[in-house]
C-alpha cells in the first residue's frame, strides 16, 4: 500500500499585474490614461482532472490586490507521475461585492490573449487544449502530462496582446511574445511516484 503525500503548493513567486484595457474607447477620448478603467484579476485557478476525475488544483488570490495583505496560495489534491490531466484556468475579480468572471472575457476577445505555461523542469509538459477565432492557441483549456516523480515550478502568465505570429509563441514560448502581463503566478509543484 503505499502512501499518499499532500501535494504542496506554496507560491515562491506570485506577482499580479492588471493591464486589460478597455479597447472600445473612441480615438478622440481625451481621458487621462491613469483614470480610464482597468480590467482587475485577483484570483486564478488551475485545475486538473485526470482520467479517473482526480483532481489537483493550484490557486492563488489576492482579493486587496498588490500592496495590501499578501496572496494566498492554496491547493489540493496530487500529481501522480506517468498521467495526462485536463486542465482549465479561471480567472476572477473578487475585489468588489459582486465576484466578476474574468474569463469571459478572455473567451470574448480570445484574439487579443495567450496564455503561457513555463515549468523549471522536464518531468511535466503542458499543451493548449484550444484555439483563439484565428487558429492560434489561446489556453484556457490544456493538457497537463507528468513523467517521472519529482519537484519544480510551474508559472503561469496571461499576455494582453501578445504577438501571435512572433517565432515561437504559437508553442508556448514567452520569449518574443511582447504584450502586457496581465497576471503572473509561480507555483511550486510535486510529482508523486508509484
Amino acid at each position: 500500500m503505499k502512501t499518499l503525500k499532500s501535494f504542496l503548493f506554496i507560491g515562491l513567486l506570485a506577482s499580479v499585474v492588471v493591464s486589460c484595457k478597455d479597447d472600445d474607447n473612441d480615438a478622440d477620448d481625451t481621458r487621462d490614461l491613469i483614470t480610464e478603467e482597468q480590467e482587475v484579476i485577483t484570483t486564478l485557478t488551475y485545475t486538473l482532472t485526470d482520467v479517473e476525475n482526480n483532481v489537483v488544483v493550484f490557486k492563488f488570490e489576492d482579493k486587496d490586490g498588490p500592496g495590501g495583505n499578501n496572496p494566498v496560495i492554496t491547493g489540493s489534491g496530487q500529481l501522480e507521475e506517468n498521467t495526462v490531466y485536463t486542465g482549465s484556468l479561471e480567472f476572477l475579480n473578487e475585489s468588489g461585492e459582486e465576484i466578476e468572471n474574468v474569463t469571459e472575457e478572455i473567451e470574448e476577445l480570445d484574439e487579443e490573449h495567450q496564455v503561457f505555461f513555463v515549468s523549471t523542469t522536464n518531468n511535466i509538459n503542458v499543451e493548449y487544449g484550444d484555439e483563439d477565432e484565428n487558429g492560434n492557441p489561446l489556453g484556457l483549456v490544456s493538457e497537463f502530462t507528468t513523467t517521472t516523480a519529482g519537484s519544480g515550478r510551474l508559472t503561469i502568465t496571461l499576455r494582453h496582446e501578445p504577438l501571435k505570429d512572433a517565432e515561437g509563441v504559437k508553442d508556448g514560448d514567452i520569449t518574443n511574445a511582447e504584450g502586457e502581463t496581465d497576471i503572473e503566478v509561480t507555483f511550486d509543484f510535486e510529482v508523486q511516484g508509484n
